[in-house]
This record gives structure tokens, C-alpha cells and sequence, in this order.
């Protein structure tokens, strides 16, 4: 039989929980930015936002295991591998939300105000929500007993 952790039961704990998720994936949206911006330099916009999401990835993960989430039992290799994954479907998501924005709405309605920058810190908070409850029910699940 499996135990509950308690904030599968308590609301408030839940809530608790999704905001510190928010900040470490700032925290964690903030390295993938920056490494983007860095990264742009030397390559193209498109290859820099799958090259920052490495560095992106590795601080969320780091941040959501000592922060938000509750030992799973699973070994840090499983969790890692699992996080990965989740994120990966999210960098699809990411990417296209950035490159659509930075390459065709933004030119279209003519907005060049820091475009790549506004466009790429869109599409990494795009998938927030389905980040949290991916990584709650698959990443982060406990392991059976």
C-alpha cells in the first residue's frame, strides 16, 4: 500500500509547493536565458535555445529535488533520466513558442524591442503548469515499496 505525502491531501501545502516550484524554475529559466544570450553569440538563435536548455534543465532539476519536491525513492540517475525526458517535451513547446515569436509574430506586427530576449523568456515560461504536474506525477512519483 502506498503512503500518501501530504500535500496530495492538504491544499495549502500543494500551493505551497507549485509556488516553490515557480521560484527554483525562475531561478532555473534565469541560467537558460542568460545562456542563451551568451550562447547567441556564437550561434544561431534557433541552435543556442536546444544548447541553454542543458544548462536550463540541470539547475531545475538540482533546485526541484532539494526545494520542492519530496523523495521519490528512486535513484538520482531515474529522476535525473525522467526529468530530462518531461523537459525535453516542454523544449519543443519552448522552442517553437520562441522561434515563432522572434521569427514571424514579432517581425509581422513589427516589435524589434529586445526580440529574441522577449521572445525566448515567453516560451520558456510557456509550459509552466504542464511542467509542475509532469514532474509531480512522473518525475517525482514516489517508487512503489
Amino acid at each position: 500500500m502506498r503512503v500518501e505525502d501530504a500535500t496530495s491531501r492538504n491544499p495549502i501545502a500543494g500551493g505551497a509547493r507549485f509556488i516553490r516550484f515557480l521560484v527554483t524554475g525562475c531561478l532555473a529559466a534565469a541560467v537558460n536565458i542568460g545562456a542563451r544570450a551568451g550562447l547567441s553569440l556564437a550561434m544561431p538563435f534557433e541552435l543556442a535555445i536546444v544548447v541553454a536548455f542543458l544548462f536550463g534543465v540541470t539547475t531545475a532539476y538540482a533546485l526541484a529535488r532539494i526545494f520542492v519536491f519530496d523523495k521519490s525513492g528512486h535513484s538520482v540517475k531515474t529522476e535525473f533520466f525522467r526529468f530530462v525526458f518531461v523537459n525535453l517535451v516542454m523544449l519543443i513547446q519552448v522552442w517553437i513558442v520562441s522561434v515563432g515569436l522572434a521569427k514571424w509574430l514579432f517581425p509581422a506586427i513589427n516589435f524589434d524591442w529586445h526580440r529574441e530576449l522577449v521572445a525566448h523568456t515567453i516560451g520558456v515560461v510557456s509550459p509552466v503548469a504542464s511542467s509542475y504536474y509532469a514532474h509531480k506525477l512522473f518525475t517525482f512519483r514516489r517508487a512503489p515499496l
